[in-house]
């Protein structure tokens, strides 16, 4: 069996897609016959205008390859994502159209991917395994709720695109179940729900326990900075309203930070450090220097359906995890992350009357993190991608 594996991030790129494609890719590898291959095609490292590696364009092992396209630079910004990815897009076309390939998978969060992965296996006439971390439609149908015509046309053209990407695929992976209800108008494709997980550089540094702290005590947020988070229309306000007691940490990179630089500015804020992506090894190391672990999503219905790779992550230490969620993420928290506190997205004087009301505690989360170790969730959809693979 050969299997063609479209995954925009891989690593040593940052982010939750490329940390959960290359454990799961490297999982496959355990479930395969000798004579089974894996071609995975990729990008290099470009999540982060700010974070660049070199990084050979192409890795062999006895079953599989390994190739990161080059793409234009960008700022995640929407052009420039574009471009991007019509770049891998194209790149992809040329490597593979004299190859064939007995199945094709493909993860999305903005569905092209997820496109690209449908045009490979109607092309090749193979099953399609879809992996879906996000609700790219229905984000853009909330963003553009209030536009005018063009809004309303993008989102309709995305949405044919939806229907042709999801409709026939043979099986589709939802990474949370809110957004099960969703995708009721696709019957054709078999269903599973494996999640984001705990990986094992987590869960071995989640083993430390923290000493007894004081004040100023350390909020840290480490990930995307962009619309889908928000952080410009809380932490400015919450951090001003804080004082010197708190210092707010956010670490990353993404479209709004310019917009949450201007605000800090803007209301003379001295207790945000901004600090540019860093690698996994050093996040740790802001990890267990912090106090509390912070997120937030964006109050957009869009955002109620998502769970958040940024819980499993943070659930691996003994820290209190403040998030601004609501809907099916808020209910995960509540019912599995304990020693947490919880606030309206966007509602800073809710995260600062929720910091005042609580007293700090550090809490070992043993059960969670036993239950969501990220080898348990990749051994279950490796088998599940190679039973697809083998029915045909």
């Amino acid at each position: 069996m050969k299997i063609l594996f479209l995954s925009y991030s891989f690593e040593p790129d940052l982010g939750a897609c490329a940390f959960r494609n290359s454990h799961l890719f490297h999982e496959l590898l355990k479930h395969l016959d000798k004579d089974d291959y894996v071609r995975v095609i990729s990008t290099v490292p470009n999540r982060y205008s700010s974070f660049s590696l070199d990084v050979p364009y192409e890795e062999r092992g006895d079953n599989y390859m390994i190739t990161r396209l080059p793409v234009p630079k960008h700022s995640n910004g929407k052009k420039g994502l574009v471009k991007a990815f019509v770049s891998y897009y194209r790149g992809v076309k040329k490597l593979v159209r004299k190859e064939r390939y007995d199945m094709v998978y493909a993860t999305s969060a903005k569905l092209f991917t997820a496109f690209l992965g449908r045009r490979m296996s109607y092309r090749m006439k193979c099953p399609l395994y879809l992996d879906i971390r996000d609700l790219f439609v229905d984000n853009l149908g909330d963003i553009y709720s209030n536009s005018k015509v063009a809004g309303r046309i993008m989102v309709w053209l995305m949405s044919r695109v939806e229907k042709y990407t999801f409709g026939k695929a043979t099986h589709i992976n939802l990474i949370s179940e809110g957004f099960k209800p969703y995708f009721d108008k696709y019957p054709k494709p078999e269903y599973s729900f494996f999640s984001n997980g705990i990986d094992d550089i987590f869960l071995e540094a989640g083993k430390a326990r923290t000493p007894e702290r004081s004040k100023p005590y350390v909020i840290t947020y480490a990930g995307n900075v962009g619309t889908g988070q928000s952080l410009d229309m809380v932490i400015p306000d919450a951090a001003l309203k804080l004082g010197d007691d708190y210092i707010f940490r956010i670490i990353g990179d993404g479209g709004t930070l310019p917009l949450l630089k201007e605000r800090l500015e803007s209301k003379g804020v001295k207790n945000v450090q901004l600090i540019p992506p860093v690698k996994r090894e050093e996040i740790i190391n802001y990890y267990k220097d912090s106090d509390f672990l912070f997120l937030q999503l964006n109050d957009l219905d869009c955002f109620k359906k998502v769970l958040p790779s940024k819980i499993f992550e943070y659930g691996a230490f003994d820290k209190p995890v403040i998030a601004g969620v609501a809907g099916f993420a808020r209910q995960f928290i509540r019912k599995n992350v304990s020693n947490h506190i919880l606030y309206d997205p966007n509602d800073a004087e809710g995260l600062v009357n929720g910091l005042k009301n609580y007293q700090l505690k550090f809490e070992s989360r043993d059960a969670f993190r036993e239950t969501y170790k990220r080898e348990f969730q990749d051994k279950a959809m490796a088998d599940s991608i190679v039973q697809v693979g083998r029915r045909g």
